[in-house]
């Protein structure tokens, strides 16, 4: 690989990502410089409904991206025809709206013979540390926390992946959402939660931190989030005003407090000293705080993504891509969309 990697050819690849809710895509040179970054959200339109609708998810992916794509070339100042390989997300994800990704970089490999190279969503989210981290580079372990997913990774080696714990039932950013719905603020949870806990106290409610004496890297957030619910319930049964910012700013605690805590075990025992997170909500400025200090305090070097890269976009798929593609992965046509893809799953 490294003969590969000292080669003096740039190589440029279009990454293309619609796993969910957000049509994107990216031109990405040599897996590090991104030379653009084109995100269409559907945020306002999924709000209506308090969460992502399939359907019309996939819906909107057919519609915008064409154009995502051509806004990306042109920002890039760059042709189909400059590219050296195309970078799918092919999972996991909507299956409906991955089909729309996966259709369209298919389609443009077939007309412009260009390599095809499959991407995992959360491969492409612990790359996005790559883009603007130039220094960091594997071993290093890795807090993967989405929507969708929460993973405790060592990135033994670009592609290769050794998952030490993750979530027994819901994600963290799905216990913020659902959180964030039980207590008003609406949908997108996790940004309203983290504006709102500004105001609060995160010592005001006293929220249980689930952890397994089994497995110290494995997590849970279902009772964290019953908690919430059930302290909701009483103060309504009992008459008492619920201070929405105390409940989001104890609650947020807590998550972070297990997040952080399952995460420094990880690293010492692993014996690596520099860890990054990466996903949705690794944007989440408690979560990013509480790791600077934990970072600090046990001189471990500290990485993450900017707001932007943590959050869907297809950055991160060109990144992942370049070094698959460097690595000689190649799919052929029969690339399809897996919605339960496991990390590591080929």
């Amino acid at each position: 690989m490294s003969e590969t990697m000292n080669t003096k050819k740039d190589i440029y690849i279009l990454g293309i990502e619609s796993s969910c809710d957000e049509t994107a895509a990216s031109v990405v040179k040599n897996g590090r410089e991104v030379l653009s970054n084109v995100i269409s959200s559907q945020i306002d339109l999924h709000t209506l409904y308090g969460g992502v609708v399939p359907e019309i998810a996939s819906r909107k992916h057919i519609e915008r991206i064409n154009q995502v794509i051509e806004e990306a070339l042109t920002t890039a100042n760059m042709t189909l025809d400059d590219l050296d390989a195309i970078g799918v997300t092919y999972g996991p994800g909507l299956v409906g709206a991955l089909l729309v990704g996966v259709a369209e970089a298919k389609a443009i490999s077939y007309a412009k013979k260009l390599p095809l190279v499959g991407v995992h969503h959360i491969e492409g989210h612990i790359s996005a540390n790559y883009i603007e981290n130039l220094d960091l580079e594997p071993p290093f372990v890795c807090l993967v926390v989405s929507g969708g997913h929460t993973h405790l990774v060592v990135v033994r080696d670009y592609g290769k992946y050794e998952i030490l714990g993750r979530t027994r039932d819901d994600a963290a950013g799905e216990a913020f959402d659902k959180v964030a719905r039980a207590i008003g603020l609406g949908y997108p949870g996790g940004p309203k939660i983290d504006k709102i806990s500004k105001e609060g106290n995160p010592e005001a409610i006293a929220f249980p931190r689930p952890k397994f004496e089994d497995s110290p890297y494995d997590f849970s957030f279902s009772g964290l989030k019953s908690a919430v619910l059930n302290y909701l319930n009483g103060c309504q049964m009992k008459g008492i005003e619920v201070n929405r910012a105390d409940v989001a700013a104890s609650f947020q605690k807590a998550v972070c407090d297990v997040l952080v805590e399952h995460a420094m075990i990880a690293v010492k025992e692993s014996g690596l000293n520099k860890f990054a997170i990466a996903g949705g909500v690794a944007s989440n400025s408690a979560l990013r705080a509480a790791f600077e200090k934990a970072c600090a305090e046990r001189q471990i070097e500290f990485y993450h993504p900017s707001p932007i890269f943590c959050t869907d976009n297809a950055a991160m798929i060109g990144s992942a891509a370049y070094y698959e593609f460097i690595a000689g992965k190649r799919d052929g046509l029969d690339l399809n969309a897996v919605p339960n893809l496991k990390l590591g799953g080929r």
